[in-house]
């Protein structure tokens, strides 16, 4: 037995559900007798219920929840938060596993489906249709070339393959607590000497359908993450924010840790982070599945009408057809005008319940945002100023750092324009890269991130997500290195970066030097890799000034 005050976030419970505990991820209080719960069942289903003090006796508490601690391993958090993201995926939008697009497959991934390997007959691979999404997806891949006689077959593992969601099953069942629990982690390509709070938010939208057990049926579900500052001010931090992230080392835990016993990190952050999302990421998610359900669903309606109506047409026609033939005399023996008459009114009732299903379907609405898991991150630039390796003043090293960031994007912008093409800063959306720039000619898109850099730089950092959004669109990604000119203020660089990379450069916009470099990197960095820095004198020599 368990009272209603014991009903915390993030406790397990037994007793709400026949099939299971649950786990609770928001308590709120009506009087003081009446209690709403929202939780998650095992296979991480949200679900709502009131609960009333005369449910006291058959709930029991199997596990307290837990108030937000920041001590988990932060590189298994790291770990089971790609599970997590990876098993969300796969079973909402089966691609976004492969990279980070938000509902369609991307150009690329049609192209590698249907184009390459599609009509490659050495290879063998099966694929899955899901119409209710309207796409296909690769479940398994089997390669000829890599099957030798007496030794194991070869196989492409992706999400859907039966290993992956095994790997993936395991280690949400051991670990999916740690999410609840948080982490530290370390941004070594931030410059940046503010701690801040991320959150893992899941989002979902359902439809009016209901399933077995009485439950609208989802039909889109997102896991966003949104970062809070000491100002309270939040944003959207990216699609896998985490995969930037590393853990820290003991030595570096220790300078670091003073800084984590800030007061405004223990102040209801959770709340913010899902104000923020109902009024920022909500709307899109909901916007963006509305927009591609009704296009589908309007084409389905049409189908299902121009098909079945023709059926039924058919067998009306032929149901008179065989009245007036037994009225005639004339008696078929495979079938009669009843039968006929039955197989039309069938095809009428499931054109009917054909269409009201669709309606349901077209009938969306979002369901509250639930708070999955968190962390704190730590910029490297604060772990430098610790270490001692930064000794300007923060105000001039963050206005400085605030420069040349605008500069660089600046000059990529202008010189966008003067090659007649519209480019667009999506530097705040963190989707791996800054500017969007449309080609009008044939509508293609060109997709830069901007490193900005003080002249004299050696090298350059570009975070893991970055890099593999740069892997995912070879042809479109264009790396810019903008080297910008000091300031009257005093250098304002930060000695762990500093360098003479011993190179003479042309001129370019307002004194900062542009270089696009195309297909910057050839392979993935490792899963524990989370930046890489590069010389930027290599990248310079592959480099051109703006194509």
């Amino acid at each position: 037995m368990a009272h209603l005050e014991d009903l915390k976030e993030g406790a397990l419970i037994k007793g709400i559900r026949p099939d299971g505990p649950v786990t609770i991820v928001n308590v709120k209080w009506h009087g003081d007798s009446v209690v709403e719960l929202t939780y998650k069942d095992s296979s991480g289903r949200p679900g709502n219920e009131l609960l009333f003090r005369d449910r006291e006796p058959t709930i029991e508490v199997i596990e307290p929840g837990q108030s937000w601690s920041f001590d988990a391993d932060a590189g298994m958090l790291r770990l089971v938060s790609e599970a997590y993201r990876i098993r969300m995926a796969y079973l909402f939008d089966p691609l976004l596993a492969v990279h980070t697009s938000l509902i369609d497959p991307l150009p690329h991934q049609i192209t590698a489906v249907y184009e390459e390997m599609i009509p490659r007959q050495p290879l063998r691979y099966l694929l899955a249709d899901d119409p209710g999404a309207g796409k296909t997806i690769m479940a398994g891949l089997l390669i000829k070339e890599l099957m030798v006689p007496g030794k194991p077959l070869a196989t492409f593992v992706c999400p859907g393959h039966p290993l992956l969601d095994a790997t993936t099953d395991i280690i949400l069942e051991r670990y999916r607590n740690l999410l609840r629990q948080g982490a530290v982690f370390l941004n070594e390509s931030d410059p940046s000497e503010d701690v801040r709070a991320l959150f893992y938010i899941e989002h979902s939208v359902a439809d009016a359908r209901t399933d077995k057990r009485g439950e609208r049926r989802v039909v889109s579900r997102q896991i966003q993450f949104v970062e809070i500052d000491e100002q309270g001010d939040s944003r959207n931090a990216g699609y896998a924010p985490y995969l930037d992230y590393r853990p820290f080392t003991e030595e570096e835990r220790s300078l670091i840790t003073p800084s984590l016993q800030q007061k405004w990190l223990h102040n209801d952050l959770e709340s913010r982070a899902t104000d923020y999302a109902i009024t920022h990421l909500v709307p899109k998610h909901f916007k963006e599945v509305k927009d591609r359900k009704e296009e589908l669903i309007t084409k389905t309606i049409a189908a299902v009408k121009e098909r079945l109506t023709k059926e039924i047409a058919y067998w009306d026609h032929r149901a008179e057809e065989l009245k007036a033939q037994e009225l005639a005399g004339k008696i078929n023996a495979r079938i009669n005008s009843a039968k006929a008459r039955v197989r039309a009114d069938e095809l009428q009732a499931r054109l009917q319940n054909r269409l009201e299903e669709l309606e349901k379907e077209k009938q969306l609405s979002p369901l509250p945002p639930v708070v999955m898991g968190g962390a704190l991150v730590v910029p490297g630039g604060l772990l430098a100023r610790l270490r001692g390796k930064r000794n300007d003043v923060p105000d001039l090293f963050a206005r400085e750092t605030k420069r040349v960031e605008q500069m660089a994007m600046q000059a990529v912008m202008e010189l966008e324009k003067s090659l007649d093409y519209i480019p667009r800063d999506v530097s705040r959306d963190n989707c791996g890269y800054d500017i969007e720039s449309t080609i009008p000619a044939c509508g293609k898109l060109r997709f830069i991130e901007v490193k900005g850099r003080l002249q004299g730089a050696k090298t350059v950092t570009v975070t893991k997500n970055e890099i593999l959004t740069a892997l995912n669109k070879p042809d479109d990604f264009i790396l810019a290195i903008v080297l910008v000119p000091p300031s009257d203020e005093g250098p304002g660089a930060d000695p762990w970066q500093m360098g003479d990379p011993g190179l003479k450069y042309g001129t370019t916009l307002d004194g900062c030097r542009v270089y696009y470099i195309h297909r910057p990197f050839t392979k993935e960095p490792d899963f524990a890799v989370t930046s890489v820095n590069y010389e930027i004198r290599e990248l310079l020599k592959i480099g051109q000034r703006g194509k």
